[in-house]
């Protein structure tokens, strides 16, 4: 597929994107070299390929699902300027 200096002007237009006069021509040759490499894949047979997120076969760790209060009330605390009852205090805003 080869595009021309006015359809990649259109796109830089539909892009909202600024490209100066002398930039289109360069810009449409290398749109239509990528455009061409994607033909070239479109090319491949990938039935019986299934898709893949990553190339390598890596699994995350997970952990349990369970609401913890990470048993840590002082250190939370620790900063707060004024706590009480082991909760943190704030200055009433409401009359």
């Amino acid at each position: 597929m080869s595009l021309d200096k006015d359809t990649v002007k259109q796109i830089a237009y539909l892009a909202r994107m600024r490209v100066a006069d002398e930039k289109l021509e360069p810009l449409a040759g290398e749109l239509s070299s990528i455009l061409d490499w994607i033909e070239q894949l479109q090319e491949l047979d990938t039935d019986g390929v299934e898709p893949m997120a990553s190339v390598s076969d890596v699994t995350l760790p997970q952990r349990k699902d369970a609401v913890t209060d990470g048993n840590c009330q002082s250190a939370v605390l620790q900063n707060a300027p004024d706590p009480e009852d082991g909760f943190y205090t704030v200055p009433k805003v409401v009359e």
